[in-house]
């Protein structure tokens, strides 16, 4: 059976790197309830963060593009880095595994659901979330 989309990079992730990137969001988050003035910064840096499937997105279509004009122009012997990137590639879009992710995640690069919870927990700190008037406008803004 196929993992859920939002935890399948997470659940194939050694326990330890996970905490320790739980370890870093909730760090930042206890910062920033200290320092309620730089919450918006912080907001917009998560903006700009690019999350794992981003950067596997990334390499892998770079990859591709560099194994195919090596292997139409040097030897076709390249041709071989497009078809393991591919495979690589759809091992992680089915399992959420491939050789670069434990790397990457022992760098500290993030699931798009890691990215929103400390988007989610630094509104609320900044409270956002107070008024359910301002959740409705919100909400009925978005539906028009």
């Amino acid at each position: 059976m196929l993992p859920s989309t939002t935890t399948r990079v997470a659940d194939n992730t050694a326990p330890e790197l996970n905490d320790a990137i739980r370890r870093r969001t909730e760090a930042n988050l206890a910062y920033f309830a200290q320092h309620p003035d730089e919450i918006q910064a912080r907001l917009d840096e998560l903006d700009r963060e690019w999350d794992i499937e981003r950067v596997l997105e990334t390499q892998a279509s770079s990859l591709t593009l560099l194994g195919t004009v090596l292997g139409a122009t040097v030897n076709k012997r390249f041709l071989i880095l497009p078809a393991v990137v591919g495979a690589f590639f759809l091992q992680h879009a089915l399992q959420g595994w491939c050789p670069p992710v434990p790397v990457l995640r022992r760098l500290g690069v993030r699931t798009q659901s890691e990215i929103e919870a400390e988007r989610h927990a630094l509104k609320a700190l900044r409270g956002d979330f107070r008024s359910g008037e301002k959740v409705l406008r919100f909400v009925r803004g978005r539906a028009r």
